[in-house]
């Protein structure tokens, strides 16, 4: 099993977005361990649960920061957000179809969550965190 993991990759340089990224690769590893347990669907369910809401939360704390610091990509960021929460319902969908999480559930999760995380911290958050940066240092623009 293939474990997410936060390294200085993934640091954006912004503490509170920093900790709640630290927080979803947390939540998501919660999950692929109950699928690696096999746990059984309702424990699957659960988890699952527990990393949509967390997800939300966090998609809500950075967008209010972008419309905080009039961020310029914040539409296509929000277009981004909606991505992965389709990608959670799809996810939903697959377990209540099933016994339980399977081998290909978790490539979903690796693959549609974790790879999609890692890309859109890399990119998308880090732009919004040095946008802000420079914001609040206008001798750096």
């Amino acid at each position: 099993m293939v474990y997410a993991e936060f390294d200085e990759n993934l640091v954006t340089g912004d503490e509170l977005i920093d900790s709640q990224h630290k927080e979803l690769i947390e939540r998501i590893n919660g999950l692929l361990e109950v699928c690696e347990k096999r746990d059984g669907k309702m424990a699957a369910l659960k988890t699952l649960n527990y990393l949509a809401d967390y997800t939300d939360f966090h998609f809500s704390a950075e967008e209010k920061l972008q419309e905080e610091i009039s961020y310029p990509g914040i539409k296509e960021h929000k277009e981004k957000h909606e991505e992965l929460r389709q990608v959670v319902k799809d996810l939903f969908e697959m377990l209540e179809d099933q016994e339980g999480p399977t081998d290909e559930f978790v490539e979903q999760v690796n693959k549609n969550v974790t790879q999609w995380l890692y890309y859109h911290i890399k990119g998308f958050d880090r732009s919004v965190a040095e946008y802000k940066n420079m914001r609040n240092n206008p001798d750096l623009m």
